[in-house]
């Protein structure tokens, strides 16, 4: 099963978002990595942790919030032993369209990246 990882600057924001898409992604692996050591920031090792707990096999779909996130992640990433992407997405809405895309038995990393990414295109009105 494809995994998530939500990365923020916040770790109250990234737990957050995966307690939210959790709701939706049912058995998904779903990990949070946001903060750096209690402050605001992020860090490559909370996001390489959490890479290799999300994956189990399929790969993992990284949501990110801003800025170093990105930067973070794409390092991560790069140390990772498995498949991992970055969906350019909204972080939360995407988190919740990747969770749910993740529960289809035949969901791949490019289906759930694009539902990820077709979160961009939701009205909240």
């Amino acid at each position: 099963m494809v995994g998530l990882v939500v990365v923020s600057h916040s770790a109250k924001a990234a737990e957050g978002i995966v307690e939210v898409a959790a709701e939706m992604g049912g058995e998904t692996a779903i990990e949070a990595a946001g903060g750096d050591d209690g402050e605001i920031g992020t860090d490559v090792d909370r996001i390489s942790d959490a890479l290799a707990a999300a994956d189990d096999g399929d790969g993992v779909v990284v949501l990110v919030d801003l800025g170093s996130a990105v930067m973070n992640a794409e390092v991560a990433i790069e140390m990772h032993d498995g498949e991992a992407v970055i969906a350019d997405a909204p972080v939360l809405e995407g988190a919740v369209n990747a969770a749910v895309a993740a529960t289809d038995p035949k969901a791949t990393l490019e289906s759930v990246v694009e539902q990820a990414e077709a979160a961009a295109d939701i009205s909240k009105t």
